[in-house]
């Protein structure tokens, strides 16, 4: 077996196989092997000491594979220990909240026969702040210190019990002040220590899937963000809808509509071709009749009439 220095000073040093049986019987239980293998090797690059329990093992679903698997993540306290060692960490502020949010989170759906209708079940009511704010200090070369403010906000953040609920987990239900405050210092840390890494914190990520469309990490800041959902995709505008449509259309311009109200009346309910949009911008009011013309018409008709 090699042999891994769990401390920076070596007054410590045990076998590897040593070292794997100590963090599985103690601070990873249950984990795999590999897991607690890359736990030491991670320790190992970044020179931390394993026993310290810097990074977390964090059972994460994996889209791509169709599987949860387990995936290596810096905790709170590895960032901290960065910063304390570059000897320009300056303090941090108290962590300032938002106001307070009550909201409740419903775990499913069901129908009742009963009732005949679709009802809902496992409902769970949480308090929580819509945001922290948390100021981390780094003492400049030249002297000064500078602040560096990161604001989470608790919906973008919290664990769910479950890749596909809604509910919180028990930590992020029971400390919600808590877990937010860690995700706010450590988004902080990052802004004012780039040199550490961007990996967002095991409390950060928790709950989270890694690759899917929901969840999406900034590799410049680490930062989890959530983007909006994608519109619906309208359905085409075909020829002949627009072929049947045109009498209406023109109809509509003779009695004062814009070609551009009617193409943005279109557009709101179908996709339309760069050629039907020239089509539809191309309408023009009926020009009137010449006064004439109508004098004739009137005459005809009067005739017409008398027979």
């Amino acid at each position: 077996m090699s042999n891994i220095t769990t401390t920076q000073n070596n007054a410590l040093a045990i076998s590897e196989g040593e070292l794997m049986e100590v963090l599985r019987n103690s601070l990873y239980p249950g984990a795999k092997d590999e897991s607690i293998k890359m736990v030491i090797g991670y320790c190992k690059a970044s020179g931390f000491d394993p026993m310290q329990k810097p990074v977390h093992i964090v059972p994460m679903w994996d889209s791509k594979a169709g599987r949860m698997r387990d995936v290596i993540m810096p905790g709170i306290g590895s960032y901290r220990t960065q910063a304390a060692r570059s000897g320009e960490y300056a303090g941090i502020s108290e962590p300032e909240f938002g106001e307070d949010v009550t909201e409740t989170f419903t775990e499913e759906s069901y129908y009742d026969r009963d009732s005949k209708e679709n009802k809902k079940r496992g409902s769970v009511s949480v308090t929580f702040p819509a945001w922290c704010r948390v100021v981390v200090k780094r003492l400049l070369p030249n002297g000064t210190i500078a602040e560096f403010a990161a604001t989470e906000r608790w919906k973008e953040n919290y664990a769910t019990v479950s890749k596909d609920s809604a509910k919180p987990n028990a930590m992020w239900k029971r400390r919600p002040y808590a877990q937010l405050a860690k995700c706010a210092e450590a988004q902080a840390l990052r802004k004012a220590f780039p040199e550490f890494g961007a990996q967002p914190t095991a409390d950060e990520m928790a709950g989270k899937s890694l690759n899917d469309d929901e969840t999406v990490i900034d590799a410049g800041t680490g930062e989890i963000i959530k983007p909006a959902p994608a519109a619906p995709q309208l359905p085409l505008y075909t020829d002949d809808q627009m072929d049947a449509s045109l009498p209406k259309w023109q109809a509509a311009i003779d009695k004062g509509r814009t070609p551009g109200y009617i193409l943005n009346l279109i557009s709101s309910k179908y996709t339309m071709s760069e050629q039907q949009k020239a089509r539809v911008l191309s309408l023009k009011p009926t020009p009137p009749k010449p006064a004439e013309d109508t004098f004739v018409a009137e005459m005809e008709a009067a005739e017409a009439a008398e027979y």
